[in-house]
């Protein structure tokens, strides 16, 4: 039972975007209702909150791939490149002005 009222508090709740004080707010809830005891809701937080943040890192991971991926496809300069350049462009004209 347990299990189960955990998988759908994972599915019920937008995990990515899950913080801390939402993750407590509805532990207290089940507890006060007698769906979980005190440390059955402890283990099932610090568990939703593990599985918060990895998804976050994972959603985090994904968008930076597919941005540089974009930045590839349309054959973009980094931020990186653009910075090297502009150091190159001020090492030339100040020998330029030399």
């Amino acid at each position: 039972m347990l299990d189960s009222i955990h998988k759908m508090f994972l599915a019920g709740v937008g995990l990515a975007a899950m913080t801390k004080d939402k993750i407590d707010e509805h532990i207290k809830e089940l507890v006060e209702r007698g769906k979980l005891t005190e440390e059955e809701g402890r283990e099932i937080a610090e568990d939703v909150l593990k599985k918060s943040k990895q998804a976050k890192e994972d959603l985090e991971k994904q968008v930076e791939k597919l941005v540089q991926q974009t930045l590839q496809t349309l054959q973009m300069a980094s931020k990186e490149e653009v910075e090297e350049l502009a150091a190159r462009i001020e090492k030339l004209e100040a020998a330029k002005t030399e």
